[in-house]
């Protein structure tokens, strides 16, 4: 299964949430429980650093595989994942993909040469597991952009923390320190809740009663920068899955969250239910919504989403460079329909997570450049917490995942995120 999952996504542009989530393929969600999370835990990681694998591989297989072979590799991937990062006794993981490949006609003639692949894996694993290109598990255009935006240096440490699994970071109503003791976590800066370690999220104390979601702490900042009071009329222009607009509604907004799914939407309304928080529901497109006009909007806009590689690694796979144009096309078309929801002496904060600045700094300096009605209200040191090395010298958020650095993996990085606050002169 997990073969077949990596295959739809590194060769057919499918997403994990696709192929593992709610609306999974019927053999997925008969499994049993524990099986979906080893397929999920698999697919994570053989994604996570498929360069890695891929490479190791190679260097046992001198002729390559012929062409009709693609399952032969899916399946010394997801062998080769296991072998190298996973906590899977490598007789398993061996018979285990022996078995896979003697089971199908197709690929049976293959199972010796499976098996003795594998074997050297093993053999060679203490070498395999740390190469010395840290750009090896990340596409060649990203690497490309990344180190010409940021310098050798920073996109070396981008792409290191995208090796790591990412922390869980919680959105708590109250009570911070309180929660942390008891989740046995830690506060950030910030105010969210990190946990050292990983559970299942609805088993965790707190969940039932509504006391927290689930939100990476770079995601939690966009809202807070929109300053909402009591009373104030706001918009969540693209609200699914709802992190935001919860964040938003508890700060005693009167919020309507907008999105074009009604799927999605379904998710947003249960997350609320669950918190014992109410917003106006709506689906509909951001770019052709009509109402009467807010005091505030977010604008947390589709994008390539390069900022949560290192929670969604498939996210690397599955975009491409052509993408970044035609979603920053989109992402202007939403900040100028925004601009006209927006009341004079309103605030609108635009995000993405994004680590292009197409889609991030170039948007807004474009927009300032076209509307000469909208003025930045740049982000101040300290404020929510937001560390001195995210806010650039414009005053707009840019977080990225190497930031928060800590040894201890478990406490260290944040999802990338880009935010910029600016306001409609009156």
């Amino acid at each position: 299964m997990a073969a077949a999952v990596l295959a739809d996504v590194a060769g057919q542009g499918s997403t994990l949430d696709e192929r593992l989530g709610a609306d999974a393929s019927a053999r997925m969600t008969d499994l049993d429980p524990r099986d979906r999370a080893l397929v999920r835990s698999i697919t994570t990681v053989a994604l996570r650093r498929l360069g890695t694998i891929r490479a190791a591989l190679a260097r046992f297989l001198e002729k390559g595989l012929p062409k009709k072979a693609a399952a032969v590799e899916w399946t010394l991937i997801t062998a080769t994942a296991q072998i190298l990062f996973l906590d899977v006794p490598d007789h398993a993981a061996v018979d285990l993909a022996v078995h896979a490949i003697r089971r199908d006609p197709r690929t049976a003639a293959f199972a010796s040469l499976v098996n003795a692949v594998l074997r050297n894996v093993i053999r060679a694993r203490d070498e395999l597991v740390s190469p010395a290109d840290p750009f090896i598990d990340t596409p060649a255009w990203l690497a490309a952009r990344w180190r010409k935006t940021y310098g050798d240096e920073t996109a070396t440490a981008i792409v290191r923390a995208h090796q790591l699994e990412p922390t869980l970071d919680l959105t708590v109503k109250q009570d911070a320190e309180g929660w942390a003791e008891k989740l046995g976590g830690f506060v950030l800066p910030t105010g969210s809740v990190r946990l050292l370690n990983h559970a299942p999220i609805a088993d965790l104390p707190g969940y039932e009663e509504g006391s927290w979601w689930v939100q990476d702490a770079a995601a939690s900042l966009p809202a807070k920068l929109l300053r909402v009071e009591p009373g104030m009329r706001v918009i969540d222009l693209c609200a699914a899955p709802g992190g935001k607009t919860a964040q938003l509604a508890h700060a005693g907004a009167q919020v309507v969250a907008l999105d074009r799914s009604a799927e999605r939407m379904k998710r947003v309304s249960a997350n609320l239910e669950r918190l014992r928080l109410s917003a106006d529901l709506s689906i509909g497109d951001a770019l052709s919504f009509e109402a009467p006009a807010f005091d505030a909007i977010l604008l947390d806009a589709p994008c390539t989403s390069t900022g949560t590689i290192r929670r969604h690694p498939d996210v690397a796979w599955t975009k491409r460079a052509g993408d970044i144009g035609a979603l920053a096309k989109v992402q202007a078309r939403m900040i100028d329909h925004a601009i006209e929801l927006l009341k004079p002496g309103g605030t609108l904060v635009y995000s993405t997570c994004s680590l292009e600045p197409e889609e991030g700094e170039l948007q807004i300096n474009a927009l300032l450049r076209r509307n000469p009605d909208m003025t930045r209200a740049p982000i101040s040191e300290g404020e929510h917490g937001v560390p001195k090395v995210c806010i650039s010298p414009s005053g707009d958020l840019r977080t990225l995942p190497c930031h928060l650095y800590d040894a201890d993996a478990r406490r260290a990085g944040l999802d990338g995120f880009f935010a910029a606050r600016v306001v409609r002169r009156s």
